[in-house]
């Protein structure tokens, strides 16, 4: 699960000084200069992915330098790949100068020097940033230099997957046991390997598996994405990614759900979130059922009483009575 601390609970004076511990116990070692000491503000956290980390920070606008010497006292010697999620960033790393803003991710090389602005005025800097071993990009690392310091638009592509990927280890890794944890790991690996290989016209360089986990994942993104669309059929599925019918199929066997079951559930768990949504933004069954493809509200009520155990209806009614005994 995730490990979080805050500012919050240190004294106010000391708080920057804290924050300056935590990043170079938890990140890197690194020296930070900000304008005012005094109204300081942070949060952090961690979560253990087996030989993958991941770090989560907010904070206070801020300035960092990574010099030769603070290399030489703490060197983890990995990648560590961030998302913006809050504010925007400057940095400057291995011939890049780069403006990043929310939603890019960067690379950087904790071997070799930096210098970054979390730029003020823009409220707190939020980030998720892996933290990867250099061995766990299977890519030749006079390749994977020509990306340090560049902005990587996560808009399109493996890049957008990764993206998404890293956004929902923030929102459900909590719920994760450590097993599942451990495999995350591989698959933050592995779709990290993808993007840039991707970006460096060099995904033949990946290994079998790394590939085939990355495409599964596409495919998981390119799903969630089209669940509304009444067209959405395995073999639409597989002609958008290059692959036929069968080979999506052996592609997920080892999941021990068909794509079309994984479909229809994941549309009955839409329309399930639909449902629970009180007053005003509730929708009608019927357009429910529509909105997922569901061809009749009879046909949606018979598959939701099958998956959840009540009828659309009922499950309302019960998350109704749910909502009304917490707000009392």
């Amino acid at each position: 699960m995730w490990t979080s601390v805050s500012a919050d609970a240190v004294p106010a004076a000391d708080r920057f000084e804290w924050f300056h511990d935590l990043v170079a116990s938890a990140l890197i070692p690194t020296a930070l200069r900000i304008e005012r000491s005094t109204d300081f503000r942070a949060e952090a956290a961690m979560l253990d992915l087996g030989a993958v980390q991941v770090s989560a920070f907010a904070h206070s606008p801020l300035s960092s330098r990574r010099t030769p010497a603070l290399i030489r006292r703490g060197d983890p010697e990995q990648y560590q790949l961030a998302l913006i999620t809050g504010g925007r960033w400057w940095m400057s790393h291995q011939g890049g100068d780069e403006e990043i803003d929310v939603g890019d991710m960067i690379l950087w090389d904790t071997s070799r020097p930096q210098q970054t602005v979390a730029h003020p005025g823009d409220g707190q800097s939020r980030s998720i940033i892996l933290h990867l071993p250099k061995d766990a990009l299977p890519l030749r690392s006079g390749r994977v230099d020509r990306l340090l310091g560049r902005r990587i638009a996560a808009d399109s592509g493996m890049a957008a997957v990764l993206a998404r990927f890293v956004s929902s280890l923030g929102e459900h890794g909590s719920q994760c046991e450590p097993q599942e944890l451990r495999r995350l790991g591989s698959v933050a690996a592995d779709l990290a390997a993808a993007c840039l290989a991707q970006r460096l016209d060099a995904y033949g360089e990946l290994p079998a598996e790394a590939r085939a986990r990355a495409l599964r994942e596409r495919i998981d993104a390119f799903v969630e994405h089209h669940l509304g669309d009444p067209e959405l059929t395995p073999a639409l599925i597989a002609a958008a990614h290059g692959i036929s019918v069968r080979s999506l199929h052996a592609l997920l066997r080892e999941r021990g759900e068909s794509i079309s079951a994984a479909v229809r559930r994941r549309r009955l768990e839409r329309a399930r979130a639909d449902l629970a949504r009180p007053g005003p933004a509730a929708r009608p069954v019927h357009e429910i059922a529509a909105r997922w493809c569901f061809t009749s509200a009879p046909a949606f009520s018979r598959a939701f009483r099958a998956a959840y155990g009540l009828s659309p209806t009922e499950f309302r009614q019960s998350a109704a009575r749910g909502a009304d005994g917490a707000a009392r």
